[in-house]
């Protein structure tokens, strides 16, 4: 899975989801301001999440915290034609620009909804193979550990800590820790 996560990001170049004056710092490993306070997380960042998330081709997956685009672009391309990714943002002026870049990309698959006053995630289409959350979490977010499918998976920075939630047959939930991690905040309503 590590060698497709590389191969999809060396071809969803992340300066196209970058705001103009942003572009040139694209190849950087670090987190980039995309305007309204919200950044860009650095490649290195998101391939990790990327592989601990294990996304596979047709699933379902729920992006939170959209930003640009770019998260729910890489997403779109792993679950392929036949899966469906449902990007979130609450940044009105973000959720134009990443559906711009969707667009121009031909992924059909995928989709950037702006979020909803007092909702979390997007539980109309749940529930989801897959939740990506691209802010840092105060505890884990309940609403959107609602919204996995059995066998589904979570990957979410809580307290500085990134952690994989995977809800098993039944319903329980087994949550794992794997290292430490700086986001903007989960900003809720």
């Amino acid at each position: 899975m590590g060698d497709q996560i590389s191969e999809v990001m060396g071809r969803l170049r992340r300066e196209d989801f970058l705001p103009d004056d942003q572009k040139r710092f694209a190849d950087l490993d670090e987190p980039l301001p995309i305007g309204w306070g919200q950044t860009s997380s650095q490649p290195r960042t998101v391939a990790a999440m990327l592989r601990l998330l294990d996304v596979l081709p047709g699933m379902r997956v729920l992006d939170v915290g959209a930003g640009s685009g770019w998260t729910t672009a890489l997403l779109a391309t792993l679950v392929g034609a036949e899966g469906q990714v449902v990007g979130v943002e609450l940044v009105p002026q973000l959720r134009v620009r990443a559906t711009a870049a969707l667009g121009r990309l031909h992924l059909d698959q995928a989709r950037v909804e702006l979020a909803e006053r007092g909702v979390l995630g997007w539980p109309v289409d749940a529930p989801y193979d897959r939740v990506l959350v691209s802010a840092q979490a105060r505890s884990l977010p309940t609403p959107l550990v609602e919204q996995l499918a059995e066998q589904g998976a979570m990957v979410v920075p809580v307290r500085g800590r990134m952690t994989r939630v995977a809800r098993q047959a039944g319903g329980e939930v087994a949550v794992s820790e794997h290292g430490s991690y700086r986001f903007v905040p989960l900003l809720d309503w």
